[in-house]
């Protein structure tokens, strides 16, 4: 297929181009970019170099096309061709097409499969459309029930489908729905036949969620194109399996609330209620929404987000205003699937789905389409295009009657803001605490408190939200008390004023009485009381019901974690992460910076099992300060993990020296990731007695019999497993990785996260693979991927004679009193029928109708 290589003297133009040019073909054609020059100070420039390598990584028999803007940047398109052979030469093509519109006209035909001049002739012609377009008067576009022309000569199907979702459509059955819908080339519309709305689009979040969809409403989706049956027949299969919310189906959270987002609040989390009464009113006694139980008392601290002042002016150039909207996306993506990923350890993969949502409403063709219109049209800045569309999504969230929907009008406000936060260049918004308070504010944004330390902010008060909110779910998984709606009054205190309040209740007290705070202590004691049983609980050995006992260990990724982990019942951590150790920073960690935090942790582990991964950085963790030299089209199938390690062995020896002098009188094992070949794992052992034979010349103490284990989670480690285990001492499992690399899925892609399922027989068939090759080798085999936390799995990871799970803190217990529940003899017929299922869906049905002894 024909390569397409941007050429500007702008990096972030270029790199804004190719994401618009990339979703417009779902990645179908080879994209790369030279742009701009390694200079901090004067960034803008073009380098021969860059466009010589930048060609020849999508080099292409085919053909490739070069588009680039003016100036020098056609004058080292020009001369990278010197550099290739006379032969390749031949092949390239140089193209004046204007770059934003000939990039997106040419990969979209390259894509339908035209040859070089054809592709070259759509870019040339691709302002063609644009300037039809400004010779009529176009429509203007509505966010809410925009429904695009329909191709009558298209073969239309329709269905018509009950909802039986107990709060329907919300965030995730919604973004569900989507990332399905945007699988087929069909146009998906929707409607909501029980509230007689219009068709919408079904490949918009907003559309979608609007519907106002909630359980037994009828709906009515009609798809037109050539996969119009296979795209009906994939959204019904979401319907039928209740988008896997049918083993949650009856739950509810531990105040008696809805529980809108499925999630599986464990004991340590939410004790039992306890009933202390306090009093009647009192003085300086506050009223509010008791959302997430606990007692706290502490100095009130003042969260005021920065707030950020949009001025409408004119701009002559509004291609450029649309890229800044473009690239500030693209920076507001990484960042949300870093809060994600952080998210996922604190708060459990399922609660950390509501970020998902966020990122869907980034992609959102319709808003995009709003906004895109009302920069051309209006030549309006960027700032204000995107803040009048926002807000018109907003608005369309709060005019809804369906009260808890309108509550997802904070995701919508959060992520809008955090885009426009970018776009005025503002810094994000410190919650750093240095001493424990409660929290004080006007609301909280889901990605505000996805972000707090309930080691530091022991409260959470507002004069806004509600119990059903996405925050007061995250507080709740967080286990941080919160009142909410209360008076504003409470905005004007002082910072360090005594507060207390009861999150049972929904009261707040500002400087309490004595006699209140006896109360309110004699409550939290109980509270505590109640929360040490349910460590105790935790803390006994997990233990299925004919004696197999099966160890749980901890994923954790900070010393902060790890304390969580021993207190939440981890008999030892089976994944520490350490690149938290080389993020945010302008530098590699030094040898004795990492050998302290080494040792802090295996302090608190007192002698239990400490598995540290060496650094696992590339795919979705750049690290700014190591530069690759060039953009990988595909990273998560690039220079990641173990290669890149291998590739920098100074960085590589620092951290396996303070991983061995931090062993010494701890119970410490090294890991290795991304294996994919035993010719890497015999470098790192090499590399490893190299540092090894350092120390012992510089007379510094080891561990010398220190074991050492790779992570499977890349289909070559599992068709080669019996030889890896050769080599090495454990295996542990990372289905994360796996079931992407299995499914061809990447898993923070939207529209095709929904494939990357563990669950599904492809996946679980690898890891019976890999647990009989290492028990036929004699070593032991872990789990350490976010199936070990899904207490839905654990009879099948039972069953298929896992030594160990490690799962994030918070899922410590409830995993525990899943694996008591069952024995052996059962969990291993229950693999025999799911490694017969065709899909993970069937797999999930095989599992929620199951008969679950009780607890």
């Amino acid at each position: 297929m024909i390569g397409i290589v941007i050429v500007s003297h702008s990096k972030q133009l270029a790199l804004g181009v190719r994401e618009l040019a990339a979703q417009m073909v779902q990645g179908q054609v080879s994209i790369a970019v030279a742009a701009g020059i390694e200079d901090p100070e004067n960034p803008l420039g073009t380098d021969s170099i860059q466009v010589y390598e930048a060609i020849a990584s999508v080099f292409s028999d085919d053909g490739v096309l070069v588009l680039m803007d003016l100036g020098s940047a056609l004058l080292s398109a020009e001369m990278a061709i010197e550099f290739l052979p006379e032969a390749q030469q031949q092949k390239v093509y140089l193209c004046e097409a204007p770059l934003v519109e000939g990039a997106i006209a040419a990969v979209v035909a390259a894509a339908a499969g035209r040859n070089i001049h054809q592709v070259m002739a759509e870019a040339r012609g691709a302002l063609l459309a644009k300037a039809t377009q400004l010779g009529v008067v176009s429509r203007p576009l509505s966010l809410v029930h925009n429904t695009p022309t329909t191709n009558v000569e298209s073969s239309t199907r329709e269905i018509r489908v009950i909802v039986s979702n107990r709060l329907g459509l919300h965030a995730r059955p919604a973004a569900q729905f989507v990332t399905t819908a945007v699988r087929f080339q069909s146009q998906i519309l929707v409607q909501n036949l029980t509230r007689n709305t219009e068709l919408v689009r079904g490949d918009s979040i907003n559309q979608v969620t609007t519907l106002g969809v909630r359980q037994g409403h009828e709906l009515l989706i009609t798809a037109t194109g050539a996969d119009a049956d296979e795209a009906l027949e994939a959204l019904q299969g979401l319907f039928a399996n209740n988008f896997g919310e049918a083993a949650r189906s009856c739950c509810s959270n531990k105040e008696g609330l809805p529980n809108p987002e499925g999630e599986d609040n464990v004991a340590l989390n939410s004790p039992p209620t306890l009933h202390h009464e306090v009093t009647p009113a009192t003085h300086g006694e506050l009223s509010g929404i008791a959302a997430s139980a606990g007692v706290a008392i502490a100095p009130v601290v003042h969260y005021q987000p920065t707030h950020i002042s949009i001025t409408e002016y004119h701009v002559d150039e509004p291609d450029a205003e649309w890229q800044r909207v473009q690239a500030a996306i693209h920076t507001a993506k990484q960042e949300i699937q870093a809060v994600f990923s952080q998210a996922s350890l604190q708060i459990g993969d399922a609660e950390a789905a509501i970020f998902d949502a966020q990122l869907l409403f980034l992609e959102d063709p319709v808003l995009l389409e709003a906004a895109k219109e009302r920069i051309f049209e209006h030549h309006i800045n960027a700032e204000a295009a995107w803040q009048a569309v926002v807000d018109k999504v907003a608005t369309s969230y709060r005019t809804l009657e369906d009260s808890y929907l309108q509550e997802r009008v904070d995701d919508v406000v959060d992520v809008g803001q955090r885009v426009l936060r970018l776009l005025a260049g503002n810094a994000p918004a410190n919650l750093h605490l240095e001493e424990p308070a409660i929290l004080v504010a006007t609301d909280l944004t889901p990605s505000d408190t996805a972000r707090l330390d309930p080691t530091k902010v022991l409260g959470i008060c507002t004069t806004s939200g509600s119990a059903t909110s996405h925050s007061a779910i995250i507080a709740r998984t967080l286990g941080i008390p919160a009142v909410l709606g209360v008076d504003a009054q409470v905005l004007h205190l002082a910072d360090g004023t005594l507060m207390a309040l009861d999150g049972e209740s929904g009261k707040a007290w500002v400087e309490p009485e004595s006699h209140i705070l006896d109360l309110l202590a004699a409550k939290q004691e109980a509270w505590q009381t109640a929360q040490q049983e349910a460590r105790a609980t935790a803390h006994q050995p997990a233990i299925t019901r004919d004696g197999r006992q099966v160890s749980v260990f901890a994923n954790i990724g900070s010393i902060n974690d790890v304390q969580v982990a021993v207190a939440s019942g981890a008999e030892g951590v089976g994944l520490l992460r350490t690149e938290f150790l080389y993020l945010d920073r302008t530098s590699a960690p030094t040898e004795e910076e990492q050998l302290e935090v080494y040792q802090a942790i295996a302090q608190v582990l007192d002698n239990r099992p400490l598995i540290i991964r060496t650094l696992d950085v590339g795919g979705d963790k750049p690290l700014p300060y190591l530069r690759v030299g060039f953009p990988e089209a595909n990273p998560f199938l690039g220079w990641r993990g173990i290669r890149f390690c291998l590739d920098h062995l100074d960085l590589f020896k620092t951290q396996l020296r303070a991983i061995l002098r931090a062993s010494v009188g701890h119970q410490i094992k090294i890991m290795l990731p991304m294996i994919a070949s035993v010719t890497e794992v015999r470098a790192a052992k090499v590399i490893l007695g190299e540092v090894q034979a350092e120390l012992n010349q510089a007379g510094i103490s080891f561990d010398a019999a220190m074991k050492v284990g790779i992570m499977v989670e890349v289909p070559a480690a599992v068709a080669i497993a019996d030889k890896l285990a050769a080599e090495v001492d454990f295996f542990s499992i990372g289905t994360n990785d796996l079931s992407q690399y299995v499914m061809a899925s990447d898993r923070t892609n939207p529209r095709v996260a929904n494939l990357v399922d563990a669950l599904h027989p492809a996946v679980l068939r690898m890891v019976q693979q890999t647990i009989q090759a290492a028990h036929a080798a004699g070593i032991s085999v872990g789990l350490c991927g976010e199936l070990a936390a899904d207490t839905l799995a654990t009879p099948i990871l039972l069953g298929l004679g896992l030594d160990e799970l490690s799962v994030n803190p918070q899922s410590i217990p409830g995993v525990k009193q899943a694996i008591a529940r069952f024995s052996i003899v059962e969990s291993e017929a229950i693999v025999a029928s799911a490694l017969q299922q065709d899909s993970a869906e069937h797999v999930r049905e095989l599992m929620s109708t199951s008969v679950i002894p009780p607890a």
